[in-house]
């Protein structure tokens, strides 16, 4: 049917609207929190602080996705809940960035110190006995549980009164477990000897990818605010044909930032993902197609936490000549122009043309994006 050109157009200012929503409904939990730790002992009160830091910044691109599977499914766009989603996912995500910064053994997060080091800065300032980098750790342990905690509340009370419930609860679920078993699939693969066979490496590689990152950054987010809305299962898999090429696309466009970054637009040192020893699709591209001395070579500076400037330089410039580079970013097109083509098949599931519009737009600015 004819669609109205000024109904198509994205709509910054509604989605400004949720995302101050989202802002307000973790400010609550946060605060309710914070008073629950004050209650138990002050001394507990920086756990619940590093987790409102933290989640204070980022794109709240999953949020972002739960209102739109929300209202493409018919649901208010002014409806608490969906906001109450938004913060759960919001936490959620604030879990998973401290407990990922761990295992990653990052020292900073959207230019901040990350949250073990934060407490192990705070250990040390307050000249605290005994080993400090532990206590960092141990404290950005429990703080990543008290998210994981926290982000449970907001959605249990997003459930009241919701289209779905169950369905929406399966849904929850299988992505804190998906986000968590995709985690140790990353760290086996740093661990464990590369594959001989490129083609393995890649496909291992790209299971990580999907696993730990693109469906709880798109697949779980779209389909929950469609669900709680009551959302049907057709269009809970057709959300699927769009969020999960968008889901890849995104993680791989990270991947990209991860290397070729700029420090002051990603809040992370340049070349980070190299000294953290991440196998990502990039680097199994770049090990197929490099030479066998020089595969061998990155092989051996992969997870050298003291990996210098000028080693990182180098392998930007051979990721860059080799091809691999521009076979990642050749897919992120692809990915997301699929993604995209998803979201105008959506029409023949009655999604409003505005929402459409607005999953366009955004599949488009998360997958060129510079941070």
């Amino acid at each position: 049917m004819p669609v109205d050109a000024a109904v198509t157009r994205p709509r910054p200012a509604d989605q400004d609207r949720f995302r101050a929503a989202v802002a307000e409904e973790l400010t609550r939990t946060l605060d309710e929190h914070r008073e629950r730790a004050r209650a138990v002992h002050p001394l507990t009160v920086p756990l619940v602080d590093a987790v409102g830091d933290l989640a204070a910044g980022g794109k709240r691109l999953r949020a972002v996705l739960g209102w739109l599977g929300w209202r493409a499914a018919g649901g208010d766009p002014e409806d608490p809940r969906i906001a109450r989603t938004g913060a759960a996912l919001e936490l959620f995500q604030a879990a998973a960035l401290i407990h990922d910064d761990i295992l990653d053994r990052s020292d900073t997060r959207r230019g901040m110190p990350s949250v073990h080091r934060r407490f192990e800065a705070e250990h040390r300032a307050s000249g605290w006995r005994h080993d400090a980098g532990h206590f960092g750790v141990s404290a950005a342990i429990l703080a990543g549980d008290v998210a994981l905690g926290m982000s449970e509340t907001a959605f249990a009370a997003a459930l009241e009164g919701a289209g779905r419930p169950a369905r929406a609860r399966d849904e929850f679920e299988r992505m804190r477990f998906g986000v968590m078993v995709g985690q140790y699939l990353d760290v086996a693969a740093e661990m464990a000897p590369p594959a001989t066979d490129p083609a393995e490496a890649e496909a291992a590689a790209e299971a990580v990818v999907e696993h730990k990152s693109a469906r709880y950054s798109a697949v779980h987010p779209l389909a929950l605010g469609g669900l709680l809305a009551g959302a049907d299962d057709a269009l809970v898999a057709a959300f699927a044909e769009v969020s999960l090429p968008f889901g890849l696309a995104f993680q791989y466009q990270d991947d990209l930032l991860g290397v070729f970054g700029d420090p002051a637009a990603t809040g992370k040192p340049a070349g980070d993902d190299l000294r953290e020893g991440k196998r990502t699709v990039l680097i199994a591209r770049a090990v197929a197609l490099l030479s066998p001395a020089d595969a061998a070579a990155l092989d051996a500076d992969l997870g050298d936490p003291g990996l210098s400037a000028e080693r990182i330089a180098h392998w930007q410039r051979a990721l860059e000549e080799c091809g691999a580079r521009q076979a990642v970013a050749d897919r992120v097109a692809a990915l997301s122009a699929r993604a995209a083509e998803a979201v105008g098949a959506l029409e023949a599931h009655e999604v409003p043309a505005d929402v459409r519009a607005e999953l366009t737009a955004l599949i488009q600015a998360a997958t060129t994006r510079r941070h």
